[in-house]
């Protein structure tokens, strides 16, 4: 049986050549844009986003225009990406706390992040790793279920998984690391087909390679 140390080892090399220079999912083009695509993309698929901020970021790109927008406006836009409603609440009082509390600019801290409307910790996980460049590891679905498939966690809870996974790899891979899982578990090891038993790195953790 190999330690969960001895998976991490197996692991991370194979997803650096697999995908040697991933690049983020959601199609932004500064912090505050990856804020709202972030928000967005909760119970809603990357592909679905990047098929609405472009017309939300013509309605509005800029914390300023977009606190000035409509909530219907916003929503109308967005209807698509599912919980709209809220989320389009959330985009505008989000926008509107910037201009009143950080002069207009996403924050770079993680505090500060989680307590903008519609962003929890995952979400501020995303936006420090992708937009300031600061070493986090964003636990989502697909994250979490290649932690136990791979049994580098026995956590339920998404802040446990994520604290097995950090103490496991380098502070430095984390964030390539964390699009290389989700890559990985969309391409290799979806859902519903592997199971943990047919593609290549759960053969080969698990002892099943042919």
């Amino acid at each position: 049986m190999l330690s969960k140390e001895q998976r991490a080892q197996i692991i991370d090399p194979a997803l650096q050549r697999l995908y040697p220079s991933p690049l983020p999912p959601l199609v932004h083009k500064d912090a505050y844009t990856l804020l709202l695509a972030v928000l967005l993309s909760a119970r809603c698929t990357d592909a679905c986003v990047n098929r609405v901020t472009p017309a939300l970021f013509a309605l509005a790109d800029t914390p300023l225009a977009m606190s000035q927008c409509s909530v219907v406006d916003v929503q109308a836009i967005i209807r698509s990406c599912g919980l709209s409603p809220q989320k389009a609440k959330a985009i505008v009082g989000l926008s509107q706390k910037l201009i009143t509390e950080h002069a207009g600019q996403v924050p770079s801290n993680f505090e500060a992040l989680e307590a903008l409307p519609g962003i929890g910790h995952k979400s501020a996980s995303v936006v420090m790793a992708q937009a300031f460049n600061q070493a986090a590891f964003p636990v989502d679905t697909h994250i979490y279920r290649m932690a136990h498939r791979w049994k580098l966690s026995e956590a339920r809870s998404i802040s446990r998984v994520e604290a097995d996974l950090k103490a496991l790899f380098p502070k430095n891979r984390w964030i390539s690391l964390h699009l290389q899982f989700i890559y990985y578990a969309r391409e290799h090891c979806p859902a519903r087909r592997c199971y943990g038993k047919e593609c290549l790195l759960c053969k080969e953790l698990n002892g099943e390679e042919g």
